[in-house]
């Protein structure tokens, strides 16, 4: 009986966690699993911007910079050099209200193809819309701080969900979904036995995307640059720092810099360096293609250059004094902390990057499991939903729970704040919940 009573009770969280993400995790999984193939996607969408025919000889990045400066209104910000013969060159453009863009330029011929907005991290209008709605950040600043409670919320669902599946001397509807077993028990497969394959990838995302949340992810960045564990202390010494930040003018600029100070340039009479300059010194220091530079900022600023390639370990930030070109600051992943490493590796995997194509079709996979487990899930709740009731399970009467499975909730409410603050609420509402309205729950 104990065990029966147990089960009802870890159910019931299992379908209030269910209840409060589904929407949520179906908006993920659609929405991460297509920006898993942003390159193709771009592609596609923006071949006759991104593709140029090769010729003999490019023009200098300085003369693509003054066809676009000619008839543009906004300030010259940024550069993406060519990273392939058949690339074009971007100049990135600031309006000066806050919006940037990319202007498309053929480096053979010097004409400009076209112009588009510039989203976060650099991306295309669609990935930077994906981007968003993945990140909930299209609803403002309530959506950064809900996707940190939907992944707590998801790990919930994934033990609790684990606890459920267990054989306890069952054969059937474990490893293989029951074909002859009736609706309901077809589709409770579907969804346990997906759930259990799929359960330590979805783990895996959920914790891999926490680093980019609001509040856990800022509060794990200052535990692990305080412990020494993410970028080394004392890394601009005896550089000068600046006011200005690494997000600030950098992109994309990695997880575990992004906050750091810039360095400032010395001004000591000499004349600033061009573009063609910086482009030279940078390639001449073993920049990997696909860089971005990013123009200094006032008479203190510096030559910025960025690159996240597929594969994290060839990430490289540099920065140039404006006036001598002196290499003022060179960081590369295995300069970070263990922590930074990890983590960085880490977001490398959760978008598809590190591996190639068998990196994004698991995540990919992963996302269609997160699918067709929702789907199960709706299937399973609308079949067996009283009328006019939620359906929840109903609570068992003066059972009280081991202490050793609080535990779990406990320690993942500590660990994420919010997601503890969410299970508050959850409680004080079912508690606070007048009889007859308890009642159309269950």
């Amino acid at each position: 009986m104990m065990r029966s009573n147990l089960y009802r009770a870890v159910w019931r969280w299992h379908f209030y966690a269910g209840i409060f993400v589904l929407p949520f995790l179906i908006l993920l999984s659609v929405t991460g699993g297509l920006y898993l193939f942003k390159d193709e996607i771009n592609s596609r969408l923006y071949d006759d911007l991104l593709h140029v025919e090769p010729a003999s000889a490019r023009l200098p990045a300085s003369s693509l910079v003054r066809a676009v400066s000619a008839d543009s209104d906004g300030d010259i910000v940024g550069y993406m050099p060519p990273w392939a013969e058949d690339s074009s060159a971007r100049v990135i453009v600031d309006d000066g209200a806050g919006n940037s863009s990319f202007v498309f330029v053929d480096p053979y011929q010097g004409s400009v193809l076209g112009e588009v907005s510039r989203g976060q991290f650099g991306n295309l209008p669609l990935m930077n819309l994906i981007r968003r709605l993945h990140s909930l950040e299209q609803v403002g600043w309530l959506g950064n701080r809900l996707i940190e409670v939907v992944a707590g919320w998801a790990l919930i669902l994934v033990l609790t969900g684990v606890y459920m599946w267990w054989p306890r001397g069952r054969r059937g509807g474990v490893v293989s979904v029951r074909r002859n077993a009736g609706r309901r028990s077809f589709w409770r497969d579907v969804h346990a036995v997906t759930g259990v394959f799929a359960s330590l990838l979805i783990v895996f995302m959920a914790l891999t995307g926490l680093p980019w949340s609001g509040v856990w992810g800022d509060n794990l960045k200052q535990v692990i640059n305080d412990a020494g564990l993410g970028y080394p202390p004392g890394y601009w010494f005896p550089v000068v720092e600046s006011t200005m930040h690494m997000h600030d003018t950098v992109v994309p600029a990695p997880w575990t810099t992004e906050h750091m100070p810039l360095p400032s340039s010395g001004n000591d009479g000499n004349v600033a360096i061009d573009l063609d300059t910086a482009i030279e010194l940078f390639d001449r220091k073993g920049m990997p293609p696909g860089y971005v530079i990013n123009m200094p900022r006032g008479s203190s600023g510096v030559w910025s250059a960025s690159v996240i390639p597929d594969k994290v370990q060839q990430s490289r930030t540099m920065h140039l004094d404006q006036y001598s070109g002196e290499l003022l600051y060179d960081a590369r992943y295995s300069d970070m902390g263990a922590a930074a490493r990890m983590i960085e590796w880490g977001i490398s995997v959760h978008t598809g990057q590190q591996f190639g194509r068998l990196n994004q079709w698991l995540m990919l996979l992963t996302c269609v499991a997160i699918l067709l487990m929702s789907v199960a899930a709706m299937i399973m709740w609308w079949q067996r939903r009283p009328e006019g009731r939620l359906g929840a399970p109903s609570h068992v009467s003066g059972y009280r729970i081991p202490r050793g499975v609080l535990v779990i909730p406990v320690v993942v409410g500590i660990i994420f704040p919010l997601v503890g603050l969410s299970l508050l609420a959850v409680l004080a509402i079912e508690a606070l919940l007048p009889a007859p309205l308890r009642a159309r729950f269950n």
